[in-house]
């Protein structure tokens, strides 16, 4: 697993990262408007989305004075492979004991 990968779960697991991360999922917002939304003080949410930058989940530009947030497809589309290797296997595994079990039946 890449470090790219780890700091993506790991930024994931706080859960006020994963609140703002929702948030984003709906639109791209600003960090004021994201810190009315939370019970954590708008410095707390600017050291919040600077971890969810670093994990490449989230970019920013500017607009004006403000900063606004949005997810990054690139980096939420890494992740959901990696997670998607979890799947594909579970799958693959249930295939397995499901045709194992038919062949032992017949």
């Amino acid at each position: 697993m890449s470090t790219y990968q780890t700091d993506g779960l790991a930024a994931l697991a706080d859960p006020t990262r994963r609140a703002i991360f929702e948030r984003l999922a709906d639109r791209p917002v600003a960090v004021g408007e994201l810190a009315r939304e939370l019970p954590v003080s708008r410095p707390a949410v600017s050291q919040h989305l600077k971890v969810l930058k670093a994990a490449r989940l989230v970019v920013d530009h500017a607009a004006g004075t403000r900063r606004v947030y949005r997810l990054d497809p690139d980096g939420v589309g890494a992740l959901r492979a990696y997670l998607d290797q979890f799947w594909n296997r579970s799958l693959a595994a249930f295939k397995a004991a499901a045709e194992q079990e038919d062949e032992e039946m017949t």
